[in-house]
């Protein structure tokens, strides 16, 4: 039950701490504070798997996985986190959780556009409830910013974008690979194609901003706790928990940030919409195919990754 818990309250700070940088420090960076996450992450997995020895990374990767899998998947992955992290600038976090409960009917849009999900009418009646919520929710915010908005439907296409891959891929190839193994893998990845954006972007701005170590990593060691906490819940939980975890998480993110953050004003009408799309949300989890609980990155028989949209890796 620990990791379980670890995983819950590990997200909540997570995205807590990302908009209080923004607006308390201002440090209205996103893309250089996602760059510091991913390269964190990189050197604390090769201290861990390799020189310390702790955890171990499955075995199994080549040059051709990694180029044709590995790269575009890391890509989409930075770019959800680029643009995902960018909106806290301009909504609150609680608005943005409420339009990520849409992220099940973008990755299910791009999957019956590329054959890979059949479109039927409980389906359907799923995807249109998530969507009503969403509105509704919407409708509710008393301070929406559309760009906020832009931003975040940006990363949740990129966020589905990459899940489709994920799921091509499975498809051709064949290696698993747990989250950890997943991370080890690809958070260089990402922080090489952040990095590149990041030159142009953000580094002369930063070059005059007074860095506060000791705040950057630990807000950097709770994102790399976060990653951990969910190998650990998926070596030791069900799928079936990992989902209800993912629920409940996402209802302790918009609690927890409406009380840290001043400006974070929940209606009535915003907490009724969005519990309208978890319903469509927990229906679609449960209408999904439950495949195992390890999360499969290319597979030599065909598989389905058991990840759940919009989660973490």
């Amino acid at each position: 039950m620990l990791p379980f818990f670890s995983t819950l309250l590990s997200l909540a700070v997570k995205s807590s701490s990302i908009s209080g940088y923004y607006k308390e420090i201002n440090f209205p960076y996103p893309l250089g504070l996602t760059l510091l996450h991913m390269s964190f992450s990189s050197v604390l997995c090769f201290l861990l798997t390799k020189v310390f020895k702790v955890l171990k990374v499955e075995e199994g990767m080549t040059l051709e996985i990694y180029v044709t899998s590995v790269i575009p998947i890391g890509a989409m992955f930075a770019m959800t986190l680029w643009l995902g992290n960018t909106a806290y600038l301009y909504i609150t976090v609680a608005f943005s959780q409420m339009l990520k409960a849409i992220m099940p009917v973008a990755v299910f849009i791009l999957g019956v556009c590329v054959g890979l999900e059949i479109m039927n009418s409980k389906m359907l009646l799923i995807m249109s409830v998530i969507s009503f919520g969403v509105l509704v929710s919407s409708y509710g915010e008393l301070n929406i910013n559309w760009i906020g908005v832009v931003y975040q439907m940006g990363g949740i296409v990129s966020e589905a974008l990459r899940l489709i891959l994920m799921e091509i891929l499975v498809k051709r190839k064949g290696i698993k690979l747990n989250p950890l193994s997943l991370m080890y893998y690809m958070s260089p990845c990402s922080a090489i194609c952040l990095f590149i954006p990041w030159i142009f972007l953000e580094k002369s701005k930063m070059e005059t901003w007074n860095f506060h170590v000791l705040v950057l990593s630990l807000n950097s060691l709770c994102t790399f706790a976060l990653n951990l906490s969910v190998f650990l819940v998926i070596s030791q939980t069900s799928a079936l928990t990992i989902r209800i975890a993912g629920v409940v998480k996402d209802w302790l993110v918009v609690l927890v940030s409406a009380l840290l953050f001043a400006e974070t004003k929940l209606t009535i009408i915003n907490l009724f919409g969005y519990a309208i799309a978890i319903a469509g949300v927990a229906a679609y989890n449960n209408h999904k195919p439950k495949n195992g609980e390890r999360i499969t990155l290319v597979s030599q028989s065909p598989t389905n990754s058991d990840k759940k949209p919009g989660g973490p890796l």
